[in-house]
């Protein structure tokens, strides 16, 4: 995976699920996150359909991938299949992508939305994108940045 200060730009971040993709969208130079969307798509074809449209309209100079591993930061069977679709991204889209600690994010995620006041089934389908956002907060926080 790619190592390296960011290039200025829009950076878009995924939460990689077996049924779901959550997405979020931020600038390098303002290190601020925003839930974008959840991918929702069977197919691996589908998936990547729905990315590259992304990709086409947001115009990133950076993507970034979630890597879930135990809390104590082992790997576990997610780890593998986050890499490997972080490699298909790089290798489909010829973009730097980097991955970023996800421990705890969907939990994190679960309870920010609940704190908005919504219920378990309005939350859930903005879920996975707020899971995204942040992963990419994370990122930002952890990432030398162009004008450090």
């Amino acid at each position: 995976m790619w190592l390296g200060t960011p290039e200025v730009g829009t950076v878009l971040a995924f939460d990689f699920g077996e049924k779901r993709i959550g997405v979020a969208t931020g600038e390098t130079l303002l290190g601020h996150a925003h839930p974008l969307t959840v991918i929702r798509a069977e197919s691996n074809d589908d998936r990547f359909a729905a990315i590259g449209k992304l990709i086409a309209e947001w115009q990133p100079t950076q993507l970034v991938v979630g890597l879930p591993t135990h809390a104590d930061g082992t790997p576990h069977g997610m780890t593998r299949l986050a890499q490997k679709f972080a490699e298909r991204l790089q290798r489909r889209f010829a973009l730097p992508v980097a991955l970023a600690d996800e421990r705890l994010t969907s939990l994190d995620a679960e309870t920010r939305l609940r704190e908005t006041g919504r219920s378990a089934r309005q939350a859930k389908p903005l879920l996975d994108a707020v899971a995204a956002q942040l992963i990419l907060q994370t990122w930002f926080e952890s990432t030398p940045h162009v004008t450090d």
